[in-house]
């Protein structure tokens, strides 16, 4: 088996490889033509894409992320693309719980009194509690900080992502709604979003980017959020309307906390940067320690069926 990975794959993660399986490293800098039974992606687009000219055939590409949005033009005809769902599991449920806790327990507001050496200003935390707590009042002594405890919470993409944030809320004692592809056990439909959306303290999305996703979260769906209600995108940045994400931010109506954003990356002087009520980071959740000893391990899993003729792992259909 002809098996064509990035070059800066680390040579030790080869162990994960079964026996059969004749690695070929891919640089920046090809120049022949490649026949391959597997081809591995590198993680920038731009790199795979420079590549693909240099691919003559191919069986199988599989990408090293859960979502392929990126990659759907450069997968040649005849061939199956396999995305690495489940490989991502554990950084992103880890991001998505940080950030829910961040933005409930106004971190970035902390930090940048923290920046600026003044702790007497922090009564300005309870205008951001009572912000998202509409009819309450100032309380005694001051509500400094939000609780995650009792709050409801809409997954919406309930893939294994979803089930890892899930498990990674148990302990908060929320109360947990999912949205899926299809309607299946406690999961409800696509169709149901804009009768949930309403009743969530808290959504989560985690949806692939599809010509059906894309701007799904726009300035309507926005405005029937839950006054004070928390926005976490983990997905993709398109998924969600930029102007109308800002113009809501502005009116402090929600608040968010975004690993992904449209455009990506964002740009300077873009108006993300100085909206207020969010929490930005630049696309790291998925990237851990962890990270590549998964990719390899799942790769040689696939490695092993396709040797073996089994099915493979997480064919994409669709787009996703």
């Amino acid at each position: 088996m002809h098996l064509g990975l990035p070059e800066e794959i680390d040579p030790s993660l080869f162990r994960f490889l079964p026996e059969g399986v004749d690695v070929t490293r891919i640089g920046t800098k090809l120049t022949g033509e490649l026949d391959l039974d597997m081809w591995v992606l590198p993680l920038n687009p731009k790199q795979a894409a420079a590549a693909r000219p240099h691919i003559r055939s191919v069986h199988v590409v599989q990408s090293q992320y859960a979502g392929v949005d990126a990659f759907l033009s450069l997968v040649p005809e005849g061939a199956t693309l396999c995305d690495a769902q489940g490989v991502h599991d554990i950084p992103v449920a880890e991001w998505i719980l940080a950030a829910i806790l961040a933005s409930l327990k106004y971190i970035p507001f902390y930090v940048h009194l923290q920046a600026a050496g003044d702790w007497k200003q922090r009564i300005g935390a309870e205008t951001l509690y009572l912000g998202t707590h509409p009819g309450e009042q100032p309380k005694t002594p001051p509500a400094l900080a939000d609780e995650l405890t009792g709050k409801t919470v809409l997954i919406v993409g309930y893939g294994s992502i979803g089930r890892a944030t899930e498990e990674r809320l148990k302990p908060f004692d929320v109360n947990v709604l999912r949205i899926g592809r299809r309607q299946r056990e406690g999961v409800e439909a696509e169709d149901r979003l804009d009768d949930l959306l309403p009743q969530a303290d808290i959504v989560i999305l985690l949806v692939p980017l599809t010509e059906q996703t894309r701007g799904f979260m726009n300035r309507k769906r926005l405005a029937v959020m839950k006054q004070g209600a928390l926005l976490v995108n983990a997905a993709r940045g398109p998924v969600v309307e930029t102007d109308a994400l800002v113009e809501v931010l502005h009116s402090g109506r929600i608040h968010a906390a975004v690993d992904v954003t449209d455009p990506e990356p964002l740009p300077m002087g873009h108006p993300l940067w100085s909206a207020p009520n969010l929490l930005i980071t630049p696309h790291i959740a998925g990237s851990s320690p962890g990270m590549m000893d998964r990719v390899m391990r799942f790769i040689g899993d696939q490695c092993r069926r396709y040797l073996a003729g089994e099915p493979l792992a997480h064919v994409v259909t669709e787009g996703y």
